[in-house]
């Protein structure tokens, strides 16, 4: 094991509960949809962070940290996610109650206020993947905890193993912690101030990222 191990948990635990969009994904796709529906976005999250690890471990998120143009490339799309997630949510806290018989949303709609597993691993990995934040964070951290006598790729790997390991757990035990709490917002005007809520922070973090410097 790294010889570094200890403080390098005790980063990424204070890390990995640190606030941020996901954490904000998940929290309202529990409390909308249920926890398994927000496990599922936490696995997404997930894989993107396991991409990013492995793109540091490898070399290749040292590209995006020296090309200007890729880095702000992948910031605007990541931003541009986050403002069309904030949107459809907005759009969707002010639709008006749902019939007894609600229609079938229409695929692609802006107003679709459902979240099925299927999007919300999508919107979990999207998260994740289009923030170069993350790429950076992963280049910049795992080298501070690879000793001078150890190798560096097979360290750095188990680093990111840790890292990624841990994040499975933390959003497992959150998922599991939303379950009384989802029950009780069951009611159609606590969904749609959920949904306001969510969107309005949502787009409020997109513009942040579109705004901010390298």
């Amino acid at each position: 094991m790294p010889d570094l191990l200890l403080p390098f948990l005790g980063v990424v635990a204070v890390l990995t509960v640190t606030p941020g969009p996901d954490m904000l994904l998940v929290l309202r796709n529990g409390l909308r949809a249920g926890p398994p529906v927000a496990w599922v976005t936490g696995l997404g999250c997930c894989l993107g962070i396991s991409l990013h690890a492995g793109a540091a471990v490898l070399g290749l998120s040292a590209v995006l940290a020296a090309s200007a143009t890729a880095y702000t490339a992948v910031k605007l799309a990541g931003a541009a996610y986050l403002g069309y997630l904030g949107v459809r949510l907005l759009l969707a806290a002010l639709r008006p109650p749902a019939e007894p018989a609600p229609r079938r949303p229409v695929t692609g709609s802006l107003e679709t206020p459902a979240t099925g597993r299927g999007e919300a691993f999508r919107q979990g990995l999207l998260t994740n993947l289009l923030n170069p934040k993350i790429a950076l964070l992963f280049l910049t951290l795992l080298p501070q905890f690879v000793g001078p006598q150890e190798p560096r790729l097979r360290t750095t790997a188990t680093l990111a193993a840790v890292f990624l390991a841990l994040a499975v757990l933390w959003w497992r035990l959150f998922t599991l912690a939303l379950a009384p709490i989802s029950r009780a917002l069951r009611g159609p005007r606590t969904r749609r101030a959920l949904d306001g809520a969510a969107g309005a922070a949502l787009l409020a973090v997109g513009l942040r990222v579109a705004l901010r410097q390298h």
